[in-house]
């Protein structure tokens, strides 16, 4: 059968085995054939393409190596699991057998936590909106509620009242510790003093007893002394606070924000090259602990970590479905994923590994997912060799923020399965169908076609 015309493209020829940034690019081939001993062929086979994957072993190891780090370092250290980072129930359940709390942020990830079975004293409350519904349940079950803003005090107060007692309660601060822009618009600034004004407003009150305190500085942090400088100051804050208002501060929350091994569009070099180590942020963290707490004075210390436990125990596979030239000369491939399932594509720029090695040189390519949108690009310009239809290509690490921001756009959303640590492979969330799109929704009896027709 004769083949289809290719217009002839002039691609520039580097000789050489190496360069400052790794291997010549023409014939280097990232290979990857099973993930946990399981096959990509037969996971394909048997759950369909897209896939997303994620290993429970590499979720145990990865959550075990971050609380170790910490936990030989200070006596008394408590994680917490970030909901929102990865809610599905197996990926929860798994890092609360290892003994993370639930650090939830909405009225919905609460209910996952209590559906769970996680006892409202072994939940975290934080975030800007909690409605009064929640909160009076959430008080009424011993959470630990970090106070947000100033109405959300009055929000608690009504609530005490009505349940008839006082509620332990934590509140939020946010501060300047180097990294810019600055995470200002959650909790109560300490620069300005406003901190303080809460906790006056609170002790005013009368119906609310001070316990903890909690900051979150921001997200992907890659440098371990911002973390120094906020627990420092928190620690500082716990004094002034014990000292001035009489309440004892039994904990400090410095929140998540440490980075998977992943690697941030527009850096060059590699996540483990450019990225600290687990071990540096838990020494540099320690460290200002005792450099400023008291002898003997050891409040929880409590961190809410979810990308840097899930992020590198997830794969997605998808297929590539079509190939075409663009007018620019660059190769690019279609795939059955887009940033509907992958929306963390639009920050990362993923490992990407090939099911099977291909014969060719390799060029620049750019993959695009299957959505009639033009910004749906997976990758917009990673090497491959020429590509057969039907190979899997497959994106990691992906197990962070993508089950949770994915959309229902445009096409079904996939199955997602688990490999166990037995080699095991159980559903955790089945693939959709129109039943799941359709289920809530209301067709008028008036614009019915049959009703149509029979007009």
């Amino acid at each position: 059968m004769k083949k289809p015309y290719e217009k002839p493209v002039i691609t520039k020829v580097e000789t050489g085995l190496m360069n400052k940034f790794g291997n010549a690019p023409y014939y280097a081939r990232k290979v990857r054939t099973a993930i946990d001993g399981v096959s990509i062929d037969a996971l394909v086979q048997q759950f369909g393409s897209p896939l997303f994957v994620l290993s429970e072993r590499q979720l145990r190891e990865n959550y075990r190596k971050l609380y170790r780090a910490f936990a030989a370092r200070y006596p008394n250290v408590q994680f917490g699991w970030s909901y929102k980072t990865n809610y599905l129930q197996a990926v929860c359940a798994v890092l609360h057998q290892e003994g993370a709390f639930a650090e939830v942020v909405s009225l919905m990830e609460y209910e996952k936590a209590r559906r769970l079975g996680i006892p409202g004293e072994k939940i975290i409350f934080n975030g800007p909106y909690k409605p009064v519904e929640i909160l009076e349940q959430a008080a009424a079950e011993g959470a630990l509620i970090n106070i947000d803003h100033f109405d959300e005090i009055a929000d608690l107060e009504a609530v005490a009242k009505k349940l008839g007692k006082q509620i332990r309660v934590g509140i939020r601060v946010n501060m300047d510790t180097g990294i810019y822009p600055q995470w200002s618009r959650f909790g109560f600034n300490l620069e300005t003093g406003q901190v303080m004004d809460a906790v006056k407003r609170i002790q005013a009150g009368g119906h609310l007893v001070l316990t903890g305190l909690h900051c979150h500085i921001g997200t992907f942090i890659m440098e371990p002394d911002a973390y120094a400088q906020e627990t420092a100051k928190l620690v500082q804050l716990k004094y002034s606070i014990e000292e001035h208002f009489g309440y004892q501060i039994e904990f400090l929350d410095i929140g998540g924000g440490l980075p998977s091994r992943n690697r941030l569009k527009g850096t060059y070099l590699p996540p483990e090259i450019l990225l600290p180590s687990v071990e540096e942020y838990a020494e540099k963290i320690t460290q200002a602990l005792y450099d400023h707490l008291k002898p003997g004075d050891f409040p929880t210390l409590v961190l809410e970590n979810g990308r840097a436990i899930v992020d590198e125990a997830g794969y997605l596979i998808t297929t590539v479905v079509a190939s075409k030239r663009l007018p620019d000369g660059r190769k690019a491939y279609i795939a059955d994923a887009g940033v509907n399932l992958l929306f963390t594509a639009f920050w990362y720029k993923f490992t990407v590994e090939m099911d099977r090695d291909l014969p060719g040189v390799n060029e620049s390519c750019v993959i695009y997912g299957p959505l009639c949108m033009n910004i749906d690009v997976l990758d917009e310009g990673t090497s491959l060799p020429p590509l057969e239809r039907g190979t899997r290509l497959i994106f990691s690490p992906v197990g962070a923020y993508n089950q949770t921001q994915w959309m229902q756009f445009i096409e079904y959303r996939p199955s997602v399965v688990m490999v166990m640590e037995d080699g095991t492979v159980e559903v955790i969330r089945e693939q959709e169908d129109l039943s799941d799109i359709e289920r809530r929704e209301r067709l008028p009896e008036k614009l019915q076609l049959n009703s149509i027709a029979a007009e």
